[in-house]
């Protein structure tokens, strides 16, 4: 049965590009998507050594508008990053896109929900895993969640996650937030603490993926002798049992630390 919770719309995609692609696609965007200095949403920076001048991190811009009453529903977003560290210094950016070969690579896309709270309660309870709690962004009115990575057992990282946000949220929805985390992130603490988040588990080799490694492989094995045509609403269900055991195993286990 699907939730109204369920019910996603995309509200915005990030994009990681080489240092060499990052400024020729700055300029695309405006002569290819027609996007004018109105449709830059934002542009951040840093100085990563002193005196050296600042680098540009990550900009954003609106490509689209669909025809929603509401303006905040309406927005096409894409979010690019570039890996902007010295080149003797590590980046989780400049690895996802070594590690993929690649010039340019899609980092994670943010599905909107109308509810974000029950999304996130169905999931924890499904055992997925999130490397950040709820946030609240006062700038752009919203509260968002980033989940672990999608990938398995013996491969690498993908780089790839998702992000869940709910736009507007009522005074109920924030009132949870807040009590949940007393730290709320703004704007640019949202996009640096990611950004730090994801760097601090780069480099310590320790990747979130989206579900534990043995979730994983109990799932796998029960569905590895089907092709997708096979799988029947009782596997559905086999493995939503597998997934409901894992996350009351992994709340109860956080519940004794807590103590």
């Amino acid at each position: 049965m699907k939730h109204p919770f369920q019910n996603f719309q995309v509200d915005h995609m990030t994009l990681l590009l080489q240092p060499k692609l990052y400024k020729v696609a700055y300029v695309i965007f405006d002569i290819i998507f027609g996007v004018g200095s109105q449709d830059l949403l934002y542009e951040k920076r840093k100085e990563w050594i002193k005196g050296e001048g600042e680098k540009s991190l990550t900009f954003a811009v609106c490509i689209g508008e669909g025809a929603s009453e509401d303006p905040n529903l309406n927005k096409t977003i894409i979010a690019v990053v570039q890996p902007s560290e010295p080149e003797k210094q590590r980046s989780h950016v400049r690895e996802m896109l070594d590690n993929h070969m690649a010039a340019s690579h899609w980092q994670h896309i943010a599905l909107r929900t109308p509810d974000l709270l029950a999304f996130h309660k169905h999931s924890i309870e499904r055992g997925v895993n999130f490397i950040t709690p709820i946030l609240k962004d006062d700038a752009d009115d919203l509260i968002q969640v980033f989940s672990g990575e999608w990938y398995f057992p013996g491969m690498p990282a993908s780089g790839m996650f998702f992000e869940f946000l709910q736009r507007n949220p009522n005074e109920e929805h924030m009132k949870v937030v807040e009590e949940q985390n007393r730290e709320m992130w703004f704007r640019d603490k949202t996009f640096l603490g990611l950004y730090g988040e994801k760097e601090g588990e780069y480099q310590s080799g320790n990747v979130t993926p989206f579900i534990d490694f043995d979730l994983f492989d109990a799932i796998y094995d029960l569905l590895k002798d089907k092709e997708i045509w096979d799988i029947k609403p009782a596997d559905v269900e086999a493995v939503e049992k597998l997934m409901l055991e894992n996350g009351r195993k992994k709340v109860k286990t956080q519940e004794v630390a807590a103590k």
